[in-house]
């Protein structure tokens, strides 16, 4: 059985926004994920490495840049392999 654990912090909303070439975890442009830091609902395990601190900083209400029009518009987030790079915006709801 598996166990259920409460929600921890705000919603992250994750939208692909850009795929330069072929994004081998099958990533298109629109997709959309909400995330956590204890779920990474089927997003690129790469992807998700990449933007774990920023998701966990959103998560618990804080903001990366101290600028919080900047985390209001979304950040943008880029994978790691640059010959096909996926683009994700993450958005903070509350």
């Amino acid at each position: 059985m598996v166990e259920t654990k409460p929600k921890h912090g705000d919603k992250v909303i994750g939208t692909i926004k850009s795929v330069k070439g072929h994004c081998n975890a099958g990533h298109k442009v629109g997709d959309k994920f909400e995330i956590s830091c204890r779920n990474a609902a089927g997003l690129c395990g790469w992807l998700y490495y990449n933007i774990f601190p920023n998701l966990a900083i959103l998560q618990t209400g804080g903001d990366p840049w101290g600028d919080s029009v900047q985390v209001e518009k979304g950040i943008l987030m880029r994978c790691p392999d640059i010959e096909n790079e996926v683009t994700i915006e993450l958005k903070r709801t509350k």
